[in-house]
């Protein structure tokens, strides 16, 4: 399995540019460069940016020029402050992990695709001479299997695409189920040599998420606290067994583009599943980016974790 060099330990920026009003207010306001110093401090390489099509294009698809300005001056503050930066298109036209985006119609409709393709194709242009310190990211958290065989086409299709502007970039795909190691198996062969696989891991679920009104079924009374003999290295290991077996088998890197602990459970108890998973990331030589910085029921810069971060930041 080959490494991700430069990408090693990073921090996801959601709720920036993505998973917002998409307001002005909104962008001038909730990251600033000393936030980047600040994740460059705690020992991290890069940064995961989510952004949404809204930035960079209205409804109709017409570029947004401004939208662009906030990821150049995010490309631009990485670059002061020692940091590579992975470019993530959290949603596109047509889909969203979220639902209540009510965004719907991508893997059925070639006019969407073709919009996806052409995104992505500007986005290519705009940043391929940054391919030693930028990589993109296709798209995130592809939801329902039955989008699988469509999926594996586009991305396909969208590498062919973006090699023809940024032909040296870093290109992350990953699978179905939110990014799950599970997934990872049925997808295609890139057939691209600067390709890397991403999962997502917030495992188990009833821990990470414990609380969350967003999932479906969640008492958000509940609490849980962190089982040693539940929760270990090895558990992280055969959760990532599958991943790696795929990763190898194409010869490419392993990235773990989100994993995190909701707000609900304790800080002390975070820092506990940081430590076991880590130890899985470590063994493996995976990379990995946490979510979150701020906010975002996950924040590791929140007040709420004041006791623990800076023992938390040595094993991201």
């Amino acid at each position: 399995m080959k490494s991700f060099e430069g990408y090693k330990k990073g921090v996801n920026l959601g709720g920036w540019l993505s998973q917002c009003d998409h307001t002005k207010e909104r962008y001038d306001s909730f990251i600033h460069k000393e936030d980047i110093e600040k994740i460059s401090s705690w020992g991290a390489d890069h940064v995961r940016l989510p952004i949404d099509y809204n930035l960079v294009e209205d409804n109709n698809g017409n570029v947004i020029e401004k939208g662009y300005e906030y990821i150049d001056n995010a490309i631009k503050w990485c670059g002061e402050a020692g940091l590579n930066l992975v470019l993530d298109l959290h949603k596109t036209a047509g889909f969203s992990f979220d639902k209540g985006e009510n965004e719907s119609g991508l893997f059925d409709s070639e006019a969407l695709q073709e919009r996806f393709y052409k995104l992505w194709e500007k986005l290519a242009e705009r940043y391929a001479s940054y391919s030693d310190r930028v990589a993109y990211e296709l798209l995130n958290e592809v939801t329902d299997k039955s989008y699988s065989d469509a999926w594996n086409k586009m991305i396909c299709t969208c590498i062919k695409r973006i090699r023809a502007k940024a032909p040296d970039t870093t290109i992350i795909v990953g699978g179905y189920w939110n990014n799950s190691p599970d997934a990872l198996p049925d997808i295609a062969d890139p057939e691209d040599d600067n390709t890397v696989f991403s999962i997502h891991c917030y495992d188990p679920l009833n821990f990470t998420h414990q609380g969350a009104p967003w999932v479906d079924g969640m008492d958000t009374s509940f609490r849980m606290s962190f089982d040693e003999k539940e929760i270990t290295p090895e558990y992280f290991e055969e959760r990532f067994s599958a991943a790696i077996k795929t990763a190898e088998k194409y010869n490419t890197a392993l990235y773990c583009g989100e994993y995190g602990v909701i707000d609900r459970a304790s800080p002390e108890d975070a820092l506990k599943w940081y430590k076991a998973i880590h130890a899985a990331h470590e063994k493996f030589n995976m990379s990995r980016c946490t979510w979150s910085y701020k906010q975002m029921d996950f924040g590791l810069s929140d007040e709420r974790m004041s006791g623990v971060i800076d023992e938390l930041v040595k094993y991201l």
